[in-house]
């Protein structure tokens, strides 16, 4: 396998080692990055290392500190900080098994493919795999590497397995302190079918190739314009998005859900009308009849 391992060891299930390498399963998507530069010469901006009332420092005198309170700071070596990394340990021992949909989606950070190191590993290998997918669990244990020691997940992944990094609870933020303002009310049935007939009528299955970076596309074709053009300063002029209508022109829901649902398919919409229950109050404002088309800008 010509990918650098990120991890070689054993899996452990009680008396049972598993020989394991893991691999990356992603990789960095595409970027642009920049430089600064000094417009009137071409140069690249550079950046020394500095302290206020001194000026330049050597690199040699620089340490980390941890900041305790306003400007005071305890000060650590690279020696102290070495010495309190976690051992690396060539185990990973699964110590508990949750249910597959136990774990919240923001818990997952990175994920990795699992593969046996040995063709005598492959028995013991796929007894677990198919133990997980069977009992429809994901296995729990902690992983050190590299001075970290990170929470990991063990799950089967088509053939395979996949080991995903998890945050530590401490890492993720408590849903409840962002969501409680929101209020606790049912929405109006009308438009509820609406929704899901419109959810229902996208859906399809899941390709991932078939979505792309537009900002990085339209970076990188500005930047070939510009390359083209000799670095040149000047605007290059670009296909923008149509105006959109102004803020003082509400849609409302009922009709743009309607709209939506009637774009390539009236009679689900109809559908949902016939089957519709007398109009009742709603919390949500319901079409008025004379209401117009909402305007565009005008240039």
């Amino acid at each position: 396998m010509a990918a650098r391992a990120y991890w070689q060891g054993q899996i452990k299930l009680a008396l049972v080692s598993i020989p394991v390498e893991i691999y990356p399963a992603t990789k960095s998507g595409a970027a642009i990055s920049f430089h600064q530069i000094h417009e009137p010469s071409g140069k690249r901006i550079r950046y020394e290392k500095v302290a206020p009332g001194v000026g330049p420092v050597d690199r040699d005198e620089i340490m980390k500190g941890f900041e305790v309170s306003k400007g005071n700071y305890v000060l650590l070596d690279d020696e102290e900080i070495e010495a309190v990394k976690i051992e690396s340990r060539k185990t990973l021992d699964l110590v508990q098994f949750v249910e597959a949909d136990e774990i919240d989606v923001l818990y997952y950070e990175k994920p990795y493919f699992v593969v046996p190191a040995d063709d005598l590993a492959e028995e013991a290998y796929v007894v677990l795999r198919d133990a997980l997918r069977q009992t429809k669990k994901v296995g729990l244990g902690q992983l050190s590497v590299r001075g970290r020691e990170q929470l990991v997940s063990i799950k089967p992944c088509g053939r395979g397995m996949v080991m995903e990094v998890l945050r530590y609870a401490d890492e993720v933020h408590k849903a409840q302190s962002y969501f409680r303002e929101i209020e606790d009310m049912k929405p109006d049935e009308d438009l509820l079918d609406l929704a899901t007939t419109l959810i229902d009528k996208k859906t399809a299955p899941f390709k991932p190739a078939e979505f792309h970076n537009r900002y990085v596309e339209a970076l990188e074709r500005l930047i070939e314009k510009k390359r083209k053009a000799r670095g040149g300063k000047r605007i290059l002029e670009d296909v923008g998005e149509p105006d959109r209508p102004s803020g003082a022109n509400v849609i409302d829901l009922m009709a743009a859900l309607k709209k939506s649902v009637g774009e390539g398919g009236r009679s689900a919409a109809k559908a949902v009308s016939a089957k519709a229950a007398p109009a009742k109050k709603s919390p949500m404002r319901k079409p008025a009849a004379s209401k117009t088309a909402p305007k565009r800008k005008s240039a």
